[in-house]
C-alpha cells in the first residue's frame, strides 16, 4: 500500500530544489576536474601519504602550536627536508612560530616589503619560499589585513635539490595548511569572543539591567516630590482664603501666584510623565535585546504571551513619538483600515514593541508634505491594525499592523530590498540612520511566522507586518 502511494505521487515531490541541482552539478564538475588536475600533478605515492597523514593528524591535535609543529615535522619525517614557519603579524611582518631544527639560527620576523610578489614561490639564496594562503571568503576575520591572500609562509632552507614537481607538490602543501591554519585561527578567535560575550553577559546583568531597576525607585521619589508642589498650593489656596483683611489687590496677588504654582505642578509632571515613558520603553528594550538567553543561545530567544494589539504595543510608542511628530509638524491619526476592537497576538512583548517602534520612529523621520484630497497641504501619519481572513491551511486568523507616512512613494527598484540589512532607500538622504531598523523587522517578525510588507499608495507609503493571533484557550502569563 505505501510503495503505490509512493509510486503515484506526483512528480514535483521528487524533484530536488534547483538550487540543490545546480549545486550538485557544479560541485561533480569540479571533482572531475582536480581528478584531471591531479592526474597532471602526478605525485608520488610518499607525497600523496604525507598529504594524508598531515589531514589526519592536524584533526587528531587541533591546537594552534599542534598545526605549527605538524607542519614543519611532515617535510621532515617525509622527505628530510629542515622547515620554518612563519605567520602574519602585525606592522607587515611574518613572525617565527615553528621550526624543524630548533638548534639553528633563524630570524624572528620576515619583512613582507622584501617580497615583490606574494602570490607564488621564491627561490633565494639556496632557500625556497613559498606562500601560504588563507580562505578568501573568511579574510575579513583575521585580525592583521593579510595582504594577496597569505597569511604566512613556509621556507625549505636546503632547497637547490628541490625539483619543480617536488616544489608543485610542496606549494599544493601550503595551501592545505593555510585552510587548516586559517579555520584554527578563526575558531580561536570564536572562542575568545564567546568567552568575552559571556563575561560581557555576567556585567551586563550587573552594571546595566540591576542599577536600570533602581530608577524606577528615583522616578517614584521624584513624582512624590512634584506632588508636594500641588500640596503646597492647595494649601496656599486655604491659607489666603481663610486669611481676612489685604484687600482685593492682596487677594489678587495671591491667586496669580496660585496660578504660577498650578502651572509649574503642571509642566513638571508633564515632563515627568514624558520621560517616565521614554524609561518604561527603554528599560523594556534594554532588557528584551540583553537578555541572557540571546547570548547563551546565539540568536533571538522569544518569550511569547498573548498581546494586546492596540493598548500594549501601538498606544505606548504613539504616546513614545508624540512630541517628535509635534516637533516635526506632522499630524497623526487612525488610518481608514478597520481597527475595531482591540485583538491579542502571541508574541515576545520586547520585541515585537520594537518592531512597531522602528515603523513608527521612521514615519516621523521621512514623512513630507503632500497635497491631500481636499487640496491642503499637509504632512500626516497614519496607523492601525486589520484582522485578516483566516486562509485555508492557518490554524487561526491573522493580523496586520501598518503604519502610513505621507510622502513620495518608493522607487519599485527599490521595493524588493527595503528590508534588507544595511539598505537605505534614496528618499533616506539627509536623514541618519543605518539601514539596520528594517532588517531587524523582517527578522523578528519572521521568528514569530509572521510576513512583512510595504505598499505604495498614492499619498505615501504603507510598511506593515502580520501576526497570528492569539489563541482563545492560550492563558495569559
Amino acid at each position: 500500500m505505501n510503495a503505490s502511494s509512493n509510486e503515484s505521487a506526483p512528480a514535483a515531490e521528487k524533484t530536488a530544489p534547483a538550487d540543490l541541482r545546480n549545486k550538485i552539478s557544479a560541485l561533480t564538475l569540479r571533482v572531475h576536474e582536480k581528478i584531471s588536475d591531479y592526474d597532471k600533478y602526478q605525485f608520488s605515492k610518499q607525497q600523496s601519504r604525507s598529504m594524508n597523514i598531515f589531514f589526519d593528524l592536524a584533526q587528531e591535535f587541533g591546537g594552534e602550536d599542534d598545526l605549527w609543529a605538524l607542519s614543519v615535522i611532515i617535510p621532515k619525517v617525509f622527505f628530510d627536508k629542515n622547515t620554518t614557519l612563519y605567520m602574519l603579524a602585525p606592522e607587515n611582518r611574518l613572525e617565527l612560530k615553528c621550526a624543524a631544527d630548533l638548534e639553528a639560527d633563524h630570524p624572528n620576523y620576515l619583512n613582507l616589503d622584501d617580497f615583490e610578489d606574494m602570490s607564488r614561490p621564491l627561490r633565494r639564496e639556496g632557500r625556497l619560499f613559498i606562500p601560504i594562503k588563507g580562505n578568501r571568503e573568511l579574510l575579513e576575520f583575521l585580525p592583521v589585513t593579510p595582504k594577496d591572500d597569505v597569511i604566512g609562509m613556509i621556507v625549505f632552507e636546503q632547497a637547490d635539490d628541490i625539483s619543480r614537481q617536488d616544489a608543485l607538490f610542496f606549494e599544493k602543501y601550503a595551501n592545505r595548511i593555510g585552510y587548516r591554519l586559517h579555520g584554527r585561527i578563526i575558531s580561536e578567535k570564536n572562542r575568545e569572543h564567546l568567552e568575552f560575550i559571556q563575561t560581557l553577559v555576567e556585567d551586563i546583568g550587573h552594571n546595566v539591567i540591576v542599577p536600570n531597576m533602581y530608577f524606577k525607585l528615583y522616578y517614584r521619589r521624584l513624582e512624590s516630590k512634584i506632588q508636594v508642589l500641588r500640596d503646597i498650593g492647595d494649601q496656599f489656596s486655604t491659607f489666603t482664603d481663610n486669611c481676612t483683611g489685604g484687600g482685593g489687590e492682596h487677594t489678587s496677588q495671591c491667586r496669580l501666584l496660585k496660578r504660577e504654582m498650578d502651572y509649574a505642578f503642571e509642566a513638571l509632571m508633564d515632563q515627568y510623565s514624558e520621560i517616565y515613558r521614554h524609561y518604561e520603553q527603554t528599560s523594556l528594550f534594554l532588557e528584551t535585546l540583553l537578555r541572557r538567553s540571546h547570548f547563551e543561545e546565539g540568536r533571538y530567544v522569544l518569550e511569547m504571551r498573548p498581546v494586546p494589539v492596540f493598548e500594549s504595543i501601538i498606544t505606548p510608542q504613539l504616546e513614545r513619538y508624540r512630541h517628535r511628530f509635534e516637533d516635526r509638524g506632522v499630524d497623526i491619526a487612525p488610518g481608514p483600515e478597520k481597527n475595531g476592537e482591540d485583538v491579542n497576538i502571541m508574541a515576545d512583548f520586547g520585541l515585537i514593541s520594537q518592531v512597531f517602534a522602528n515603523l513608527v520612529s521612521n514615519a516621523a523621520k521621512y514623512a513630507q508634505d503632500v497635497q491631500d484630497q481636499n487640496g491642503r497641504t499637509r504632512k500626516f501619519v497614519e496607523y492601525g491594525w486589520e484582522l485578516l481572513p483566516q486562509k485555508s491551511g492557518e490554524d487561526r486568523p491573522r493580523v496586520k499592523i501598518y503604519v502610513f507616512s505621507s510622502g513620495p512613494t518608493i522607487a519599485d527598484t527599490e521595493n524588493p530590498r527595503l528590508f534588507e540589512e544595511g539598505f537605505r532607500g534614496s528618499n533616506a538622504s539627509g536623514e541618519y540612520g543605518t539601514g539596520h531598523g528594517l532588517s531587524f523587522v523582517r527578522e523578528v517578525v519572521a521568528l514569530h511566522g509572521g510576513t512583512v510588507g510595504y505598499e505604495a499608495r498614492p499619498l505615501g507609503n504603507i510598511f506593515s507586518f502580520t501576526l497570528p493571533v492569539a489563541k482563545p484557550q492560550e492563558p495569559d502569563v
